[in-house]
């Protein structure tokens, strides 16, 4: 007897099927290694000058270090203090700056996740500080931990972007005094990329540092970088408890921080380019001479915050044609030194997701991988001069750092033959989209965004008319529809949420107005 059996379906069906080949691409890229030549504005002359410039800054005007602590490291080392105003010679500068490591690496909680840094080697982080967000509605309000957390999970989630860095938004759901805490815990949770570490009091950092020995334990975090932080300075020419206490912290325990003079040109730095390297340049040499006191050979990133101010309104300017050329320079002297770089990348002055704030930020991410920028900060999200994050902003610049990780990796050789192979096959007159080196190549020897609408203006309206910031706000919900949580070992993550709780505990959940942040 014969037994008819209906044929077996395929695992899943076609909607199955469907599914995983419009599942979006969340694989990480690795970290870019550039192949393009940098742009060199200056030439070795001018180099010398700049040099010369910012070193006779730091011998005879001198940086201000308001702390005891750092004061006293300076006078142990022979420099001359007077006051609080710190005049180190130029030998001890470059001895000091020269034990600073021209690239490490990373160490994400995925080891698969690990970067590189320095030299030819950069990564892209997302932006941070945001006070306010154009949320999955693009409305503009207060954020909560979950918005932090749902930014967390885009970056995650986005290719391009190499970090989850921490604050990408302020969450005001919890008292300022305890955020630090639940800000480095999402940060560590939501993805397993390398993150950023709080530095908003030295107290605060030590917590980080807590955090961070919790995850990856402090034997490894001797020889290793697993975060980063941040200490900016307040030009011209001056360093404050809060950050160099926080970068304490990080440095004894061998983790970067950046080195970053915040920059307002023309307010805080002289009306002229040059002259506000120059300055810049002295300001960010003095602490990351300042690193090496603290620990010799812990890793230091060369940092600054750009903006030029509006002689007409005094407010901070975006993507102007000044900010590029000091990129450019800034870059020259961080290679002059041979040490790695931060820069500020798609800043934007706009208030909602417009035409101003993409030529801004596409001009300020042109020149910033042409200048071979190696910490690319900001490089998510960033809209009216950093006061909001956009979620459609976010998603639509991690894409277009993802073609600019392919732009600056440059050509592709691997297929040349092959491909010249095929030309003879086609002849004049025919088309390559029959041919086997096209069906095997076709959806990776050029990039396709998925963010930008390439149709015919009909196909357009009949798939609805959606501009930009629909469209991306589209594939932010589908991403976070899609998310997988990392899987963070059970046992870490009670360790760290104890370690929360205790802190909390010992924390008053003091007034936002009478607590130091």
């Amino acid at each position: 007897m014969t037994v008819l059996t209906k044929p077996r379906a395929r695992a899943g069906g076609r909607a199955a099927r469907r599914s995983i080949r419009s599942a979006p691409n969340v694989d990480m890229l690795p970290g870019l290694t550039r192949a393009l030549p940098t742009c060199e504005v200056m030439d070795p002359d001018q180099i010398a000058r700049i040099d010369a410039a910012s070193m006779d800054i730091l011998e005879n005007v001198g940086v201000v270090f308001r702390d005891e602590i750092a004061l006293a490291d300076w006078r142990r080392a022979g420099v001359k203090v007077v006051g609080e105003r710190v005049h180190p010679d130029r030998g001890l500068v470059r001895d000091l700056i020269a034990t600073i490591p021209a690239d490490f690496t990373y160490h994400a909680r995925d080891p698969q996740k690990n970067v590189r840094l320095g030299g030819p080697h950069s990564i892209f982080v997302p932006m941070t500080g945001a006070p306010y967000l154009r949320d999955l509605d693009d409305v503009r309000r207060n954020p909560t931990l979950d918005d932090l957390a749902m930014f967390h999970k885009l970056s995650h989630m986005m290719p391009a972007l190499h970090s989850s860095a921490h604050h990408i938004v302020e969450p005001y759901d919890h008292p300022i005094s305890q955020r630090h805490l639940r800000i480095t815990y999402s940060s560590m949770k939501h993805s397993d990329k390398t993150f950023m570490g709080m530095t908003t009091s030295p107290r605060n950092a030590e917590d980080v540092m807590e955090m961070c020995a919790i995850l990856f334990g402090e034997a490894f975090m001797e020889e290793h970088p697993v975060t980063t932080g941040n200490c900016n300075g307040n030009s011209p020419l001056v360093w404050d408890e809060t950050m160099l206490g926080a970068m304490r912290a990080f440095c004894r325990r061998n983790q970067p921080v950046l080195c970053s003079p915040f920059v307002l040109g023309g307010a805080n730095t002289p009306a002229s380019v040059p002259a506000t390297v120059a300055q810049l340049n002295a300001e960010a040499l003095s602490a990351l001479a300042y690193t090496q006191l603290i620990r010799r050979g812990c890793p230091a990133i060369y940092g600054h915050y750009l903006s030029t101010v509006s002689m007409r309104s005094g407010a901070p300017m975006a993507g102007t044609p000044e900010i590029s050329l000091m990129n450019f320079m800034i870059g020259q002297m961080a290679r002059f030194y041979g040490v790695p770089w931060r820069t500020s990348n798609t800043l934007g002055g706009a208030k909602t997701f417009d035409a101003q704030a993409g030529y801004e930020s596409a001009t300020t991410l042109s020149a910033v991988i042409h200048a071979g920028a190696n910490y690319i900060w900001h490089s998510a999200g960033w809209n009216e001069a950093g006061m909001h994050c956009s979620v459609a902003k976010f998603v639509v610049d991690a894409e277009q750092c993802a073609m600019a990780h392919r732009m600056a990796s440059g050509p592709y050789w691997g297929d040349f033959d092959a491909a010249l192979a095929a030309i003879p096959d086609v002849g004049p007159g025919g088309h390559y989209l029959g041919h086997p080196h096209t069906q095997e190549n076709f959806q990776t020897a050029f990039f396709m965004p998925d963010l930008f609408d390439n149709n015919s203006i009909e196909q357009w309206a009949a798939d609805g008319s959606k501009e930009t910031t629909e469209r991306a706000l589209i594939h932010a919900r589908r991403l976070l529809d899609a998310y997988e949580e990392p899987t963070l070992d059970a046992g870490l993550n009670e360790a760290l949420l104890d370690y929360i709780a205790r802190r909390e505990r010992e924390i008053p959940a003091a007034d936002a107005l009478n607590q130091e942040y």
